[in-house]
């Protein structure tokens, strides 16, 4: 299938690297003007001038896991590109342990970037993506779906992005859509970082993580941007308040 997105605007956040920065080069590679959101300045423009793709890509720097920033990345992307068609909710960060590990700190952390930090980005986009009669594609977890030892920070605040899109996507029809995908274990910096964690080393940790997966292996980042795409496009029109696994059958 032939996912054309010349001419539309598309916000990625946490797009400088993993999921997002495969989910930004996807959209570029379609034809999309894509604004990119890092943390900072300077990940964010460091990541813009790596993908080199002139005008087509724009900077939209800033923190999720407050309002303030939430509200200052949806702005400087609107600006930049001119409008907003998709919004990719792709920010998000890791944190878990036995609930004696977990104290407010953390739990403010993760709720903050993963949970608040999606619904206030929405929040500000929504007027941008009625306008449009865009639509939202929220990354969230097969954590969110099914119970995971050791996840008891990161699983709920998934599982609330989860509800969330069902939410959402009945609030804003017919006008916007709103679905989620959930990855399975995808080659990144935060899963290599827990394969470390579990085995000592990234190629051994990640035959521990592939052990619950059917199809026995970790994916690439470029197995969850296709199926990003496709909800983001005109082809999953009739698709609204989906939640996808891209596990590689893990929660089946």
């Amino acid at each position: 299938m032939n996912l054309d997105f010349t001419g539309k605007c598309i916000l990625v956040t946490g797009g400088t690297r993993g999921i997002g920065r495969g989910i930004v080069e996807a959209f570029l590679e379609a034809g999309a003007r894509v604004a990119v959101n890092g943390s900072t300045d300077e990940s964010t423009a460091k990541a813009v001038s790596e993908l080199d793709a002139g005008d087509r890509v724009v900077a939209a720097p800033g923190s999720v896991g407050e309002v303030a920033g939430c509200n200052a990345v949806v702005a400087a992307a609107v600006e930049g590109l001119g409008g907003l068609d998709v919004l990719v909710n792709n920010a998000g960060r890791g944190g878990g342990g036995t609930i004696e590990d977990i104290d407010e700190e953390l739990w403010d952390r993760v709720l903050d970037t993963n949970l608040k930090g999606t619904f206030f980005t929405i929040k500000a986009a929504i007027p941008h993506l009625r306008a449009s009669k865009g639509n939202i594609v929220n990354i969230a977890s097969v954590n969110g779906m099914t119970g995971v030892m050791k996840s008891t920070a990161y699983g709920p605040s998934k599982a609330g992005v989860i509800n969330m899109t069902k939410c959402l996507a009945q609030e804003f029809a017919p006008d916007v859509r709103v679905n989620a995908i959930c990855p399975g274990g995808v080659d990144t910096d935060m899963l290599q970082n827990l394969a470390v964690r579990k085995a000592g080393n990234v190629p051994d940790g990640y035959e521990i993580i592939a052990a619950d997966c059917p199809q026995g292996r970790i994916s690439d980042v470029s197995e969850l941007a296709k199926p990003v795409l496709f909800y983001a496009s005109d082809a999953a029109s009739f698709a609204t308040g989906s939640i996808i696994a891209i596990d590689g059958g893990e929660t089946a």
